[in-house]
């Protein structure tokens, strides 16, 4: 057997064990279209992990493997076998460190997410200084959701990544991050007509953050700040813990690249209620304007200052109705 390819010498439908003194049942396996796969058997009564990740390039799912169900992960690709091979015995790894089956599962099924963003390719480029500021800011904002009303919902609501006209979009609620230096002029750049735009049946919020580098032993790292929400994900439940993945990966985050040349500190933070009156440059706009960009002095925003007690109060208020909706 091959140490870079451990599937030679199997035919499809045919298995061998990665490790004849594992604690679990992992299988190297051949399936349909003669793909390569890393298979878990399971003892019977094993609770399946459902939703399972999406992930390019990998089928995954559950079949037979003999007469027990297993978990399939099976590569489309032949030319990245090499890649494969080494992915699977990191599974291996995590899933043997599991005291039972059912932890097993779970490990070998995070750790294949963990492992989604190597095999699309990654990122080159690192995130400038503004765009890992930018990305604490609203790393910040997410923590406070995830004690507020759960790690699910929370995840739910992070829309920015992906484009979304606001940074969260809760029921009833939707909140725009910015961040900024602590000791900077007093305002934040508004980069479009859409951000601060009303959306009907929600109030409109805008939570200013302050984020600042720091010296060496002092603040943290970005992947410090991105590690402290992964913790928290890595207890959530596997669909949670998916869109995490995915939404950290549209931020162009990419734990390959180092951020140890900076550190950083979330400081203060003031949240306002964006209604009639409050200075922004309000949506549609005139024919023609195009690439609308503004910026809003924080001192004319004074009036429309929200306690953050009250805010978080709303937050968990209306995230209450619908789970009672819900429940109904």
């Amino acid at each position: 057997m091959s140490e870079s390819n451990p599937w030679n010498g199997l035919a499809f439908d045919e298995a061998r064990r990665v490790d004849k003194r594992g604690r679990h049942d992992f299988f190297w396996a051949v399936v349909e279209n003669d793909n390569v796969a890393l298979a878990l058997a399971l003892p019977e009564g094993t609770e399946r992990i459902l939703p399972l990740p999406k992930i390019r390039s990998l089928d995954i799912g559950y079949r037979k493997l003999g007469a027990r169900d297993a978990l399939i992960v099976a590569l489309r690709d032949p030319e990245q076998t090499d890649l494969f091979a080494n992915l699977c015995l990191d599974i291996v790894s995590a899933g043997e460190q599991g005291e039972t089956a059912d932890e097993a599962l779970d490990r070998a099924v995070r750790r294949t997410l963990r492992w989604h963003h190597l095999l699309r390719g990654g990122s080159s480029d690192r995130l400038s200084v503004e765009e890992q500021r930018g990305l604490i800011g609203e790393l910040q904002f997410l923590q406070l959701l995830c004690a507020q009303i759960g790690a699910a919902a929370a995840i739910e609501a992070w829309r920015g990544p992906e484009d979304g006209a606001k940074d969260f979009e809760l029921h009833g609620m939707c909140v725009e991050i910015k961040a900024r230096r602590g000791a900077a002029r007093p305002q934040v750049q508004i980069s479009s007509e859409d951000q601060l735009a009303d959306v009907a049946g929600s109030d409109i919020f805008l939570l200013v953050q302050d984020v600042d580098a720091a010296v060496k032993p002092e603040g943290m790292t970005l992947t410090d700040h991105v590690q402290v929400v992964e913790d928290i994900y890595r207890c959530a439940t596997m669909s949670a813990y998916g869109t995490w993945e995915r939404l950290m990966a549209a931020t162009g985050f990419d734990w390959e690249h180092d951020y140890n040349d900076r550190r950083w500190t979330a400081g203060k933070r003031a949240v306002f209620s964006v209604k009639e009156g409050f200075p922004r440059i309000s949506a549609p706009v005139p024919m023609g304007v195009l690439n609308v960009r503004y910026s809003v002095a924080l001192d004319a925003c004074a009036g429309f200052l929200v306690e953050i007690e009250v805010f978080l109060a709303k937050i968990e208020k209306t995230q209450s109705a619908v789970d009672t909706q819900g429940g109904g």
